[in-house]
């Protein structure tokens, strides 16, 4: 014989039967909320008509800067970005990045789901070369490759949001998770350890690019120069200072993984290149270039040079300084002469 313990068969249920009933249907609404969730996210994530979506709702979202230098030359960046990726990483070539440039003025980048990307216009304003926008990009794809941003979401956007963003849409659940996660795309929380991974796989496709890898330094230089003392205006996946590496972190593992690439014998100390640990030279500021960030410059080609062969010899070709076809540096401002400065590094070798 059953017993029936759980409820009254009474015309009106007790209050407490009424409770019960509520919760499990309360928890089946939420099971059929979560189960509708992961079907969209994955459709996101994974099919190409997913990512479309997604990429066209967050464009509706940000707004779409159209200007043709800076798409040019933003696509330039992608493409060679992705062929470097592509090295180490071939599954690149089955879900290529989708991108483009919003309005904004802030300096940030952001990987959504399915690796659509956002790019600030702010981006183009700091940084004043390919190289430097390269490094955050590549920072940005390490996320998208090692799929940060998927994990990221999963751990961000609380129950309670996805259900009142399901249950108020007043179209299909699919337009209701789209719009969330574009809605989320650069509050998406990344850990530490996530940060300092996709900062070193940066570096790493930029060493499988023809980038400079002194344009790793070169972006926290400029950072650290604009933004010191002025963390209220740090936003976004780039700037989050309470789950991100410090800036100076940042650009000290850079000049590390120079040192590194070079075999141990490129460094950086304050604004002057060291070869073999003595100074080589300590480079004077030229336009929009400080005599620090011409300096991670100068390592950076040195540290290909030396990466690939420790014993070539320093030569001069019109003006510039070269080690084999690797050029070194073109000597400007208050810089010694082009035959000076391939006499020193000839010597320190």
């Amino acid at each position: 014989m059953f017993a029936c313990a759980a409820f009254s068969f009474s015309a009106v249920p007790s209050q407490a039967d009424a409770n019960w009933i509520s919760t499990v249907l309360n928890v089946g609404v939420a099971g059929y909320q979560m189960v509708q969730y992961n079907k969209e996210f994955d459709r996101l994530n994974n099919t190409e008509e997913g990512r479309q979506d997604l990429y066209q709702s967050m464009k509706n979202k940000q707004g779409v800067n159209d200007d043709p230098y800076l798409n040019n030359r933003l696509d330039g960046i992608m493409g060679n970005l992705h062929n470097a990726i592509a090295v180490s990483d071939p599954s690149i070539n089955d879900k290529p990045y989708l991108y483009f440039i919003n309005p904004s003025n802030d300096f940030n980048a952001a990987c959504s789901l399915g690796h659509v990307m956002t790019v600030n216009t702010g981006i183009f304003d700091l940084l004043k070369t390919d190289d430097e926008v390269a490094v955050v990009l590549g920072h940005e794809m390490a996320h998208g490759q090692k799929d940060h941003v998927a994990k990221g979401f999963k751990k961000s956007i609380p129950v309670t949001l996805i259900a009142t963003a399901i249950a108020s849409n007043t179209n299909t659940v699919g337009t209701a998770v789209t719009a969330l996660i574009a809605d989320y795309t650069e509050k998406v929380h990344i850990t530490k350890p996530n940060e300092w991974e996709a900062d070193n796989y940066a570096f790493n496709y930029m060493s499988d690019s023809d980038y400079n890898l002194g344009a790793c330094a070169a972006v926290w230089q400029r950072v650290i120069d604009k933004y010191s003392g002025q963390k209220d205006r740090m936003t976004g996946d780039i700037f989050s200072v309470s789950d991100h590496p410090s800036h100076d972190e940042r650009l000290n593992n850079y000049i590390k993984k120079i040192k590194e690439y070079s075999n141990g014998i490129v460094d950086v100390k304050d604004s002057a290149v060291y070869v073999n640990d003595k100074e080589f030279i300590a480079p004077s500021a030229y336009g929009d270039m400080t005599g620090k960030i011409r300096a991670y410059y100068v390592a950076g080609n040195l540290a290909r040079a030396c990466h690939d062969n420790k014993n070539i010899t320093a030569t001069v070709e019109n003006s510039t300084v070269y080690m084999g076809e690797q050029p070194i540096i073109t000597p400007i401002g208050t810089d010694a002469s082009p035959e000076e400065i391939a006499a020193k590094l000839n010597s320190l070798k």
